[in-house]
């Protein structure tokens, strides 16, 4: 896991110098992109702990040295469309899934946990049936754990026919783009304390 060491120091010492007790977004580059989140949340105070290209497995790796000291009042999970682009089959990312999920219930037992669903971006529109098997497998993991729950944004990232909506992409298909953050933050907004 050396392949985030330099992100992962300064996110280190972003944690040592934030207050304790915030609500932590913790995942992949799209909460890192995640620009304005402090804006879109104003009545919470949120930290940002997202590092770009990471795994659900590379968040587990990194969870004790990042969430943990954070000591956060509620946490938002976003990881796994990385882990299904580098090949990695639903069952993996739903085990991945499971060993943060066994962290979080050991060192953070009272802490409420929204994990939102992997998004199905135009760019990875050829692993959609895994996407949807992932969040499948998760949810249903999810509903056995009582801190947890699952925010199925799946439905809202899609046009009425179904298929990816470009406009709440960058040109990339992958990264989200500010309307794709406006309509995670309207998915997201019921669920943030």
């Amino acid at each position: 896991m050396l392949l985030f060491s330099e992100e992962i120091n300064a996110l280190e010492k972003k944690v040592k110098a934030t207050p304790p007790g915030r609500t932590v977004f913790y995942g992949s580059s799209s909460i890192r992109l995640w620009a304005n989140l402090e804006r879109d949340f104003p009545q919470i105070d949120a930290l940002n702990l997202g590092f770009g290209g990471s795994t659900l497995a590379a968040c587990a790796w990194h969870f004790e040295r990042l969430v943990v000291p954070a000591q956060p009042r509620a946490l938002i999970l976003y990881a796994g469309d990385n882990d299904l682009g580098e090949g990695r089959q639903p069952e993996e990312v739903c085990l991945f899934f499971r060993d943060l999920a066994r962290q979080i219930e050991q060192h953070l037992p009272n802490v409420p946990v929204s994990f939102l669903s992997i998004k199905p971006s135009p760019a990875r529109w050829q692993l959609v049936d895994s996407i949807r098997l992932a969040n499948r497998f998760i949810a249903d993991d999810i509903s056995r754990r009582p801190q947890f729950q699952f925010i199925d944004a799946t439905v809202a990232m899609l046009t009425p026919d179904g298929r990816p909506d470009h406009s709440l992409y960058e040109a990339d298909g992958l990264h989200l783009s500010p309307a794709g953050y406006a309509r995670w933050r309207e998915q997201l907004i019921g669920y943030v304390k």
